[in-house]
């Protein structure tokens, strides 16, 4: 029987309980994942170019705010640098056969949440719980 293909969000939410990522349901996030690593590779290479294309010319003036512009395009390479290192293990979790369910419970991690967080590895209870030991410790080393 061949797999169906799912084309919305809607269509996955409407899918039973029972059909949690199956091949349709992977297929989907597989697509959604790849399209963001390439989306991610075409911004930083890009990011890259610009970096080497700019020029030290000018006044002070022109020179402070290259300096700013690099700065900021490198803050910003690195944030999609640390994402683009998540959609990889994230496509290498779906390949093992991982994907979709909580590194901590095991549980499953809900078609909501990966819709929004596709590259999310807790349940939202785990998640929840991650935060209050880290809010937690925060204020314990703050005081």
């Amino acid at each position: 029987m061949p797999m169906s293909v799912i084309d919305s969000d809607t269509e996955l939410l409407a899918m039973p309980a029972a059909d949690y990522m199956n091949d349709a349901q992977l297929a989907f996030f597989r697509g959604r994942l790849e399209a963001e690593r390439r989306e991610l590779e075409a911004t930083l290479e890009q990011t890259r170019a610009t970096i080497v294309e700019s020029r030290g010319d000018g006044d002070d003036a022109d020179l402070a705010a290259n300096e700013e512009a690099i700065g900021l395009a490198l803050r910003q390479a690195d944030r999609e640098t640390r994402l683009l290192r998540k959609v990889v293990a994230t496509l290498r979790r779906l390949d093992e056969g991982d994907y979709g369910y909580c590194e901590e419970t095991g549980a499953p991690i809900g078609l909501p949440r990966l819709l929004l967080r596709p590259t999310a590895t807790l349940c939202l209870e785990a998640k929840e719980r991650q935060e209050q030991r880290e809010h937690h410790y925060a204020k314990r080393r703050s005081a």
